[in-house]
């Protein structure tokens, strides 16, 4: 919990002196600062609402202040060291523990928030990443996990289980792939693509490997990396030759032509046929909503050595810094994530999952809430009436083991650092070319991330 410190200058104060102390802190909390890397025109406008209700209510006024996200860290560093930070700062889970070992953050007053919201109510994964000495480093409020996108209607039909594990997509490559008609996956294989290292670090996930740990470089585990060599060989085998990245994945899979692909949920709105940039053409019609229809969806994925498997998840926070109206900034935060929430979660469904799922009293208020919220570039429709109930689910629920490198062993850092070298692509990339041979790889992989601090 947050420690109230009181100034010993202070208890020596006249009641006059403390009246006119309090009065001031009282015109300060009339006016916050808020920090936002949603920064597109209609984003701010929904962010706009929700600090004019906030007013409404409260009396206290909130400046949303839009922040570029690749600026976010530099800003928020120079701000610190001139004692000008904003009171609440919108943040991607990169920034959190950094800004916490900084300074820059208050981790009791994000505590006090969680606290009095119910840890309970929020997804486990979500807390866990920022968790610090049993308190947290802020406040969970949107994500998203990647996902598995399946024909469900091909695996239905050949008796295929969902892909949920290694041996269940091998099985399903095995049945349906059949180039050029039909690719039984679409695997990243362009090494300068950041798509590349988001899907390796979620099958490497999957079978319990991360090459850091609480010291910093943890060398990759053989055997277990040998497997997820050999198994992502077998899924390049199964895919269009050539550097594929994103875009060819959902192209493939919106044309008819790939069984599975790996994803983020931002496609949810292109597959019911809402955006016409990016329409699904399966039978023909781009406004068809019949492949949103036959695909299912997988969040958590599990390797051979790791059957709980694990998600890889993109979580944003409500940072509450240490220059904050911490009073002021804790009902703004608790504000969002409460009667506002829906506004919050609003800014663009499809992408913002609700980490915290309900409320003591209605565990699940908040799920089904978002699963109301449109969602749509051209044409607009409800999730709920795109996606079943248990598809609103999966997804959701993939944030309950959301995991990343380095989050856990305080060094995300360092994680981040090897992911944007490049190293396991190319290496990655070697193997499946047969340039080098598995053991080889893991130890040449080993070699070059030892090198890098």
């Amino acid at each position: 919990m947050k420690m109230t410190r009181t100034n010993g200058t202070a208890r020596l104060l006249g009641s006059a002196a403390l009246a006119l102390m309090l009065g001031a802190v009282a015109v300060k909390a009339e006016t916050i600062k808020f920090w936002t890397t949603e920064e597109q025109p209609e984003r701010l406008a929904k962010q706009q609402k929700l600090a004019d209700d906030f007013k409404a209510e409260t009396g206290i006024d909130v400046q949303v202040i839009p922040v570029n996200e690749s600026e976010l860290n530099t800003r928020a560093t120079a701000a610190f060291a001139a004692g000008d930070l904003p009171d609440v700062i919108y943040t991607p889970i990169s920034n959190v523990l950094p800004w916490t070992e900084a300074g820059i953050l208050d981790v009791g007053a994000a505590t006090d928030v969680v606290d009095k919201l119910d840890p309970k109510t929020f997804a486990p994964g979500a807390l866990k990443m920022v968790e610090t000495d049993g308190d947290y480093a802020a406040v969970p409020v949107d994500g998203w996990t990647q996902v598995i996108l399946y024909r469900k209607d091909l695996f239905e039909k050949e008796g295929l289980q969902p892909p949920t594990n290694f041996a269940n997509m091998k099985a399903a490559i095995k049945k349906l792939n059949n180039p050029p008609n039909m690719y039984g996956f679409v695997a990243a294989t362009k090494v300068d693509d950041n798509y590349m290292s988001q899907v390796l670090e979620q099958i490497m996930l999957a079978n319990g490997i991360s090459p850091v740990g609480k010291d910093g470089f943890q060398p990759l585990d053989e055997k277990k990396t040998v497997e997820v060599l050999n198994f992502y060989k077998e899924l390049a085998k199964a895919s269009p030759p050539g550097d594929n990245y994103w875009k060819q994945s959902r192209e493939l899979y919106f044309a008819g032509k790939a069984a599975m692909i790996m994803w983020s949920p931002f496609i949810l709105d292109e597959l019911a046929g809402l955006r016409d940039s990016a329409p699904p053409m399966i039978d023909g019609d781009p406004t068809s909503k019949a492949l949103a229809h036959d695909t299912g969806f997988v969040t958590n994925l599990a390797g051979p050595e790791n059957p709980n498997g694990a998600s890889w998840a993109d979580i944003r926070y409500f940072g509450i810094t240490s220059d904050a109206d911490t009073q002021a900034a804790e009902q703004f935060v608790d504000f969002s994530m409460n009667q506002g929430y829906g506004q919050t979660l609003s800014i663009a469904p499809e992408g913002k999952f609700p980490v915290r799922r309900g409320t003591d009293a209605e565990s699940d208020k908040y799920v089904k809430l978002w699963s109301t919220l449109p969602v749509g570039v051209d044409r607009h429709a409800p999730l709920k009436d795109l996606y079943s109930e248990q598809v609103i689910g999966e997804l959701t629920n993939g944030l309950d083991t959301a995991q990343r490198w380095g989050v856990n062993d305080g060094q995300l850092a360092l994680a981040s650092k090897m992911l944007n070298s490049q190293v396991i692509n190319r290496v990655v990339r070697d193997f499946i070319d047969g340039n080098v041979s598995a053991e080889d790889a893991v130890k040449k992989m080993n070699d070059e991330l030892s090198k890098i601090n």
